[in-house]
């Protein structure tokens, strides 16, 4: 029979999502440009929810993978004494499970009807525990594809967005986002891959940032997480990649130069050539110029 506690091992380690706070006593630039003193760190944390402790998380964990693997027929309602009997847990718990993953979009509770698992194209895709169940199942592929040309979408859109108010943006963005280029070029030569991977983080959170639509950076840090989740990392932001170093300082270049149109179309190519996609930036035209 299975139970919960064999499937514990199988669970990931709890991690936080979002964005790093700016460090207590910054004020200033310091607190609306936290990135520019991160000193390297990482600026996209791995975007996972915090996992219940207990039974109640671990029989959510299960049954969301199995639901998202397929393993759990749409064609039955979800029985709550069926569960319970499988894993060996009370109503209580299978109730509160159930709960949660009616607000993860995944099943549907209706009187006379019971809990019903939702089509794929009503769950909460972007809620990050169901971006895991993806990315561990047998739609990986899909997922990270998906991950891909989302991340294509609005990459270059932040870039755009940053270079038609370059005149606005604080010195001491501008200061670290230079710095960022010339550590890329270090950490590639050196063939020091953690290092060229901790500073492009910075680099592209920091663009993100720099936007100052807190809504595409709440976006990008769950796209961000989901991508280490998976795996997916552009070829152009890996050392040793032809001309990556350069075209990240091309893209500062043209961020501080105004030029979006030109800004987009280097971050564009970054990504598009480890993805496989087309570089197609999609640019806001009241924003062109």
């Amino acid at each position: 029979m299975n139970t919960v506690s064999s499937v514990t091992s199988a669970t990931l380690p709890v991690r936080s999502g979002g964005l790093a706070a700016p460090a207590q006593g910054q004020t200033g630039e310091a607190q609306v440009y936290p990135y520019g003193l991160a000193q390297g760190a990482a600026a996209f944390p791995r975007a996972a929810a915090q996992r219940g402790r207990g039974l109640h998380g671990q029989l959510v964990q299960q049954l969301g993978q199995m639901i998202v693997a397929g393993e759990l027929g749409a064609d039955r309602p979800l029985v709550p004494e069926e569960i319970g009997q499988r894993f060996e847990v009370s109503r209580t718990v299978v109730r509160e499970s159930l709960r949660v993953l009616e607000a993860k979009g995944l099943v549907s509770a209706r009187p006379n009807v019971g809990t019903r698992i939702r089509p794929v194209h009503e769950w909460n895709l972007l809620d990050p525990d169901v971006i895991e169940w993806r990315a561990l199942g047998p739609f990986r592929a899909d997922q990270a594809r998906e991950l891909a040309e989302l991340r294509q979408a609005f990459e270059p859109l932040a870039a755009h967005l940053v270079a038609a108010s370059a005149a606005r943006l604080p010195e001491i963005a501008r200061t670290r986002m230079m710095e960022l280029t010339e550590l890329l070029s270090e950490a590639a030569a050196e063939g020091d891959p953690a290092a060229y991977q901790r500073n492009d983080s910075e680099l592209h959170s920091l663009l993100l940032h720099a936007t100052g639509n807190r809504m595409l950076e709440h976006l990008a840090s769950v796209v961000y997480g989901a991508l280490e989740i998976t795996g997916l990392r552009p070829l152009a932001c890996v050392p040793g990649a032809p001309t990556a170093e350069d075209e990240h300082a091309s893209l500062v270049d043209r961020l501080f130069a105004g030029d979006g149109p030109g800004a987009a179309e280097v971050l564009s190519g970054l990504l598009s050539r480890g993805s496989g996609a087309a570089a197609s930036p999609h640019l806001p035209a009241q924003r062109d110029h």
